[in-house]
């Protein structure tokens, strides 16, 4: 970065631009980047159950959780495709199977491993791998990671015959080494290798990337590649989509929870059955009403574990998407992941805009806008009290920086920037010395792509990442991101 660049010009010139997003109009050009729509066209749903032993099985020979034999039969098995069949009779669903699932010996998951076979032969379903229970980057290095991924799909291989390939890895978090190696080894393109907006909540968290599809960085698997030397030809796919104003959450802070959205747990499970499928729908209109008509395609995606349950809310879910958009196309991930590739052969075009109220459901406030603004270079976030015309908010920044872990050990799968914000709740951002992340204040990060010397932060390549914050002062949670660059 030029030497002229003070501290003080730098964070001028981001509070300029974030000023002229937040008078741009939604519909309004913004940046340079213009207003362009993505070269896909219409709506899509992705559903993936995942069939498993344990809760978490984090390596191949270790879980952790409780054992969930009995809600994986082949009677709950056949319990979600019916449901999912009456939701959608020409859909096509993901199912991903445990490594345990795939070897248990046990006569019941025979059965349920030739039922889901029968499910791909009659409907077109997908059947692939899921390593380590969401989080296997966290409790395994990058290499058995890799061989276990490989034995996987070997067996999955022989499991459906016929020389089948799954089209996509279901990962939770995957490191960025290993979604290059399914592109370059394992000749799969697509990987659901990241959980959007994930943060203090569940077994671990990677918050921080792009909620809709993206080829990830060698350096970062939420940093989205910005060239071809750090280009990994795998779309990496988001897990669930959440509201957008819950989303902006820190786990269950103020008695809220930052994943509602479309899943059942969060949603039925917690707000019972009314209140709880509007949110999933209210969520779901926030891709393709306003989302839809900003970026030119809408896409909604949930993971719902065969033992939750929860299959007459997957059917009334999917019904009734196909009743208010007609045009939706229910996919595989796989399936999905290649046609946003087929269209989009690297990130340079990427603007995704959306523009959503709050729903009135706990955390998603009635009287609050939000909007995002994510591409290839930074994501922003703005948020304004809509009914009291009030501008976005955000009248603070504060240049911070990602300290990863260096010592071996549980983690070892990710690079040290990616342990540091995989460990869940233990895990905290460290600050240079001119600011600190405050947790319990609410953050927007905006973050920097090459360093700003003056500024206390070094270069990216140097300590892994750099970001700006943006201070929202009536949001609760951080939202980060590992590169910004206004100019």
């Amino acid at each position: 970065m030029d030497r002229s660049w003070t501290r003080r010009k730098f964070l001028s010139r981001a509070a300029g631009s974030a000023a002229s997003l937040a008078s741009a109009a939604p519909g309004g050009s913004v940046l340079a980047y213009g207003a362009g729509k993505s070269a896909l066209q219409g709506r899509f749903v992705t559903h993936v159950s995942v069939v498993r032993v344990n809760q978490i099985e984090v390596t191949p020979d270790r879980s952790i959780g409780e054992d969930e034999a009995p809600d994986n039969s082949p009677d709950h098995i056949r319990s979600r495709r019916e449901a999912f069949a009456r939701g959608c009779p020409d859909g096509r669903m993901t199912w991903a199977i445990s490594w345990l699932a795939l070897n248990d010996t046990r006569q019941e998951y025979k059965d349920a491993r030739r039922l889901l076979v029968s499910y791909h032969d009659q409907y077109g379903d997908e059947i692939t791998f899921i390593p380590g229970g969401y989080f296997a980057p966290m409790y395994d290095t990058r290499e058995h990671i890799r061989l276990t991924i490989h034995k996987a799909l070997q067996l999955i291989s022989e499991l459906v015959g016929n020389g089948y390939r799954p089209e996509c890895l279901v990962a939770g978090f995957m490191d960025a080494e290993n979604q290059r190696f399914l592109a370059t080894e394992e000749d799969i393109h697509v990987c659901q290798g990241q959980i959007w907006s994930q943060h203090g909540i569940d077994n671990g968290d990677g918050d921080g990337g792009i909620c809709y599809p993206y080829y990830p960085s060698r350096e970062h698997y939420l940093k989205p590649a910005q060239g071809a030397t750090d280009f990994i030809d795998c779309v990496c796919l988001d897990g669930w989509t959440c509201d957008f104003l819950a989303a902006r959450r820190e786990g269950f802070q103020g008695g809220f929870n930052s994943r509602l959205g479309v899943g059942p747990i969060e949603t039925v499970g917690n707000l019972g059955k009314e209140a709880g499928r509007k949110e999933m729908m209210d969520t779901t209109a926030m891709h393709f009403d306003q989302g839809h008509a900003l970026n030119g395609f809408g896409w909604v995606t949930g993971i719902w574990e065969v033992s939750v349950g929860h299959d007459e809310d997957l059917t009334w879910w999917l019904h009734a998407i196909k009743d208010r958009w007609p045009d939706t196309q229910v996919l595989t991930e796989g399936a999905f992941g290649l046609e946003w590739r087929k269209h989009t052969p690297n990130n340079a075009s990427l603007n995704y805009r959306f523009d959503a109220k709050g729903t009135g459901a706990p955390g998603s406030e009635k009287e609050l806008e939000i909007r995002w603004f994510m591409n290839r270079e930074f994501r922003l976030c703005l948020l304004n009290n809509w009914t009291a015309g009030s501008p976005p908010m955000g009248d603070r920044l504060y240049p911070v920086r990602f300290a990863g872990a260096r010592a071996p050990g549980p983690g070892a799968g990710m690079e040290s920037d990616e342990r540091a914000e995989s460990k869940g709740h233990a895990a905290r951002r460290q600050a240079d010395p001119i600011g600190r992340i405050d947790s319990r204040r609410s953050e927007a990060h905006l973050c920097a792509v090459s360093g700003v010397e003056e500024a206390g932060i070094k270069s990216s390549a140097e300590c892994g990442a750099a970001s700006t914050t943006m201070t929202l002062p009536s949001s609760r949670r951080a939202l980060r991101y590992p590169f910004l660059l206004f100019l």
